[in-house]
């Protein structure tokens, strides 16, 4: 194929964050606490089964100083047995760097994948996380608010 003809495809970022965030809630938690506690209490005082899933860690590229450095962000699963429903922790900060920028005061990400707004569980989510007693703050997110949506996306 001549240099003339060849056609480039362009990878539809949009199209890719609509079908991931299609079926989704997402709920902000300010918690200064480190990930492997948070997703300890979720599984003992919540009885959820978070679980690191390094599949999902997202890793973004940054140039500092003439250096290419890597920020991981580790991903926490826990799957609703006999539902849909997927509940993801993301950690928003990694060595001063943050997943989503725009939420510097947010700790962790909670994504909900699978919800259908009939479901009242994000509610009750919101609720019992806020008798967690180390958590400070847990309020909804919206699709809408995220700037960076891309670093969300892992499959």
């Amino acid at each position: 194929m001549s240099t003339q003809t060849a056609k480039y495809l362009k990878l539809d970022l949009e199209s890719i964050q609509d079908d991931f965030f299609s079926d989704t809630r997402l709920i902000g938690i300010v918690a200064p606490i480190k990930n492997y506690y948070l997703c300890w209490l979720l599984n003992t005082i919540l009885e959820y089964n978070f679980l690191l899933n390094p599949e999902c860690e997202i890793v973004l590229h940054k140039r500092k100083s003439n250096k290419d450095r890597k920020y991981y962000f580790p991903v926490y699963e826990s799957r609703e047995a006999g539902t849909p429903i997927v509940h993801y922790l993301y950690h928003n900060q990694n060595d001063g760097e943050y997943l989503l920028p725009e939420f510097k005061h947010v700790d962790y990400i909670w994504l909900i994948k699978g919800w259908s707004k009939e479901d009242n569980r994000p509610d009750n989510i919101k609720h019992s996380l806020k008798r967690i007693k180390l958590v400070q703050l847990v309020f909804d997110l919206s699709v809408d608010q995220i700037k960076n949506k891309d670093h969300m996306i892992f499959e």
